[in-house]
């Protein structure tokens, strides 16, 4: 499985982006989706999770700001990213997980997004 991100760049305090991920090779073995992010200086943290059956989960930082959602049809995911702080910059990855399993073994090449005036 190959994913590519896209969709990073510059953008001002209470502006929006959104991520796109595009899943090639053996996608029929892929779960759950998500989303990490890691900032300059700290560890990556999980932003969003969509599973297979569209449940979705966020981190208590983005809850209400940012949505992840998946088009099944075209093998990618997304992250709507809405009135984004300066505390959102981090490059951004896409990461997938074959069913049934609990750990990311796919991950993008990760995408910058930054958050400045």
């Amino acid at each position: 499985v190959q994913l590519q991100a896209s969709g990073g760049g510059l953008v001002q305090p209470g502006g929006s982006l959104r991520l796109s991920c595009a899943a090639s090779g053996s996608i029929s073995s892929i779960g759950a989706l998500a989303w990490y992010r890691q900032a300059p200086g700290k560890q990556r943290e999980s932003v969003a999770t969509i599973t297979t059956g569209g449940s979705t989960y966020y981190a208590a930082s983005v809850k209400g700001r940012f949505t992840i959602s998946r088009d099944n049809a075209k093998n990618t995911v997304y992250l709507q990213m809405n009135s984004l702080k300066v505390e959102d910059t981090a490059v951004y990855y896409c990461a997938a997980r074959d069913s049934g399993s609990i750990q990311y073994r796919y991950w993008g090449q990760g995408t910058l997004v930054t958050v400045s005036s």
